[in-house]
This record gives C-alpha cells, structure tokens and sequence, in this order.
C-alpha cells in the first residue's frame, strides 16, 4: 500500500484521528482532499488538498490520483466504486470494507434505496455515528493495514 487517501468534507474527526495516528505509526502517506480548510497534524507525511466547492470535485480529485492498491476512506458509495475499479481499497467511516466482490451489490442497494426515498417509500438515513462505528473502523482499518505491512 502506498498511500490513504481521506474524502475528508464528510469524514468524522474520530476517523481523521484514527487514521493520523495509523499514518504516523506505518509511516505512510495521508492525503486528506476537501473544499474547505482541514485541521491536520503537522507531519510530513500528511497534507491537505484543498480543491474547488463545485459538486464532486474532491472525488474528481481522488479518482484522477489514486494508485492501484492505496486506500481510500469514503462515506461515498459512487467514489469508492471508482476507487475499486482502479484496483485501490476502499473503506468507509463505519468500517466496511468496499471490494471488487461487494461493491456492484453495494451500489446496486444504495441506487435502490435512493429510489424508495424519492418516491416517498422510505424516509431518514443512516443510524447516528456513535463509538461502536469508530471501534468497528479502527479494527477494519488495522485489519486492512496488517495485511499490507
């Protein structure tokens, strides 16, 4: 693994927090793209991409820098497919491992869902961000680091 990428607009602190310590301890790459000014560690190893506030441009961002076999931290189902089909690793804030295996089924419920909620069928979203999510992303993201020492 070369290097993380965080889709960082979106992303939970505790998640930044996790992943800085992980960048820190592997010594790796952390590349941190949003369109509004990010508190970062100050650390050679981590930056911050600021890019333009128009609709997806921190994903625009990513896809066109990703390599094959970094990893990618993303709440965004249509981004981590794109981050998959270009053979890198996906993980979102919760913990879930996006792969070549899972992520059609993945995108395919997402769609799904979305076409309930327009229509009125389902409402809300996803449950609250709490402490089990983060314990759960640390163990995939250290799971996911071990494997690639």
């Amino acid at each position: 693994m070369n290097k993380i990428w965080i889709d960082a607009d979106a992303c939970p602190k505790a998640v930044k927090e996790i992943v800085f310590k992980a960048s820190h301890r592997m010594k790796m790459s952390l590349i941190l793209v949003a369109n509004a000014y990010q508190s970062i560690p100050h650390n050679d190893l981590i930056r911050l991409v600021i890019v333009d506030k128009s609709l997806d441009a921190a994903d625009r961002y990513i896809v066109d820098h990703v390599e094959a076999s970094d990893l990618v931290i993303t709440a965004d189902i249509p981004l981590a497919a794109k981050v998959v089909e270009q053979k890198a690793l996906a993980l979102n804030p919760r913990g879930e491992i996006y792969t070549e295996e899972n992520i059609g089924e993945i995108l395919s419920m997402r769609d799904f869902i979305k076409e309930l909620r327009d229509g009125g069928a389902v409402s809300g979203g996803p449950s609250a961000f709490g402490p089990k999510d983060v314990e759960h992303f640390a163990n995939s993201l250290n799971k996911i680091l071990s494997k690639n020492k």
